[in-house]
């Protein structure tokens, strides 16, 4: 669909990339700095746990629990800005979200203690809620149906480089600037502002939409409860499934650097190596897998990443050889660290009508999220508490959580080719 005042060329005259209108390509540029920016503030966190421990005396459990309290609030932004994006569109909310992660990451460095970091950075999970849902909205309900799966996965390609930007800033910058400075650093992505301000429009499909709801008088005012009424409560609890089982594997991965520091008492530069070389795997894998999810469908392209991802895992956790580390974190980026996220944000907008679409997005994505927070601080116990070490509560987890990706998409439907319309299919 094409924005007002451009006509879009037929698909089938054009190459895919010169398919897109002007405003779709600023519309999809926007939501992709949204998520790359999110994931550089957020794992800045995750290079610095240990730091954090020391420099307030406190356990290094207590400093994992900030990861998963900033995912439960995850599920409050989530959901409120899901809620305002269907309301008065998706602009505007993802602005507000990039501000809240920004502001809340610069202040956390400022913390005079460790319950003053603690509240902050619990704070920043609601911006991080807020932006997933309502830039993948931006984003997909823009693109062209014919490359919406491979541009899905660029998108979602850019946590692996906002994580790897991250990783590179900590291991340039972290014995010159420390901790506080890695956080002050996390103001950055505020700059995307001034681009989404001056050049990214609405939707079309979401405007028709809403006039539609207005003039026939049918508008959502509850959208969070439309989801769980008959006919979307089905595909709602799959969708939290299958978003749970991905995030369960994400969040034994997060704390990779912490086996590395803790288990193997690696240095800086050597903890950010596989990590960087892991996540610029994820970004390719991301894209990659998203060309096949166009093919074959988002099903079986996610099943066969989950199913690769299983006896890869292993390789770089049960070892201390740093070649095999850094050879196997780089392979897993490729499938179930990186590729099994490719379809997330195509899989989910295609999954729900547009009247909900922000709505269930945030809600489904995020509560999987939230229920997956529980993830670190359990490993982190039977590493620490229990004297187990890092690497197998973290390979126990990632397994489960592939079999149980598999299981889901299994069960949920097939979104391949789905055009995204204007009509009234919940009021």
């Amino acid at each position: 669909m094409s924005s007002a005042g451009e006509t879009a060329v037929p698909a089938a005259h054009v190459p895919w990339w010169k398919e897109p209108t002007r405003d779709q390509w600023f519309a999809f540029i926007a939501g992709w700095l949204g998520w790359t920016l999110d994931a550089f503030d957020f794992t800045l966190f995750l290079m610095i746990m240990e730091p954090i421990s020391k420099a307030f005396h406190v356990p290094l459990t207590d400093v994992v629990w900030a990861i998963t309290l900033t995912l439960w609030m995850r599920i409050v932004g989530g959901v409120a800005n899901g809620w305002l994006a269907d309301r008065i569109g998706r602009k505007g909310p993802l602005m507000l979200s990039i501000v809240w992660y920004s502001v809340c990451n610069l202040i956390a460095g400022f913390a005079p203690s460790f319950w003053f970091l603690f509240l902050f950075r619990t704070l920043l999970g609601i911006g991080m809620g807020a932006e997933w849902p309502v830039g993948a909205s931006l984003a997909m309900e823009s693109w062209p149906v014919r490359s919406r799966g491979f541009m899905a996965g660029v998108m979602q390609g850019g946590w692996g480089l906002g994580f790897l930007l991250s990783s590179a800033t900590y291991g340039l910058f972290y014995n010159l600037v420390g901790w506080r400075g890695m956080l002050w650093i996390g103001i950055a992505p505020a700059v995307v502002l001034i681009y989404i301000f001056r050049y990214v429009k609405e939707p079309p499909v979401w405007l028709e939409n809403r006039r539609r709801q207005r003039a026939q008088g049918r508008e959502v005012r509850t959208p969070l409860f439309a989801i769980f009424k008959r006919g979307l409560l089905a595909n709602t609890l799959n969708a939290c499934w299958w978003t749970l089982s991905g995030a369960m594997i994400a969040y034994s991965l997060n704390l990779f650097a912490t086996h590395l520091q803790v288990d193997l008492h690696l240095s800086p530069a050597l903890v950010a190596t596989p990590i960087m070389l892991g996540n610029l795997a994820f970004f390719f894998a991301c894209s990659g897998w998203g060309w096949v999810a166009d093919r074959i469908g988002r099903r079986w392209t996610l099943i066969i990443i989950a199913a690769v991802g299983i006896p890869l895992t292993p390789i770089y956790l049960l070892t201390d050889n740093y070649a095999l580390i850094v050879t196997g974190m780089l392979l897993q980026g490729f499938f179930a660290g990186g590729g099994i996220n490719s379809q997330n944000a195509s899989y989910m907008t295609e999954r729900f009508p547009t009247e909900v679409r922000a709505t269930a997005s945030g809600f489904c994505y995020q509560v999987g999220i939230g229920i997956a927070g529980l993830v670190a601080p359990v490993i982190t116990y039977f590493a620490t508490t229990r004297h187990m070490g890092f690497a197998m509560p973290m390979l126990i987890a990632g397994v489960f959580g592939c079999v149980s990706f598999i299981i889901a998409v299994y069960l949920g439907p097939e979104t391949k080719g789905k055009v995204l319309t204007a009509e009234l299919e919940v009021a």
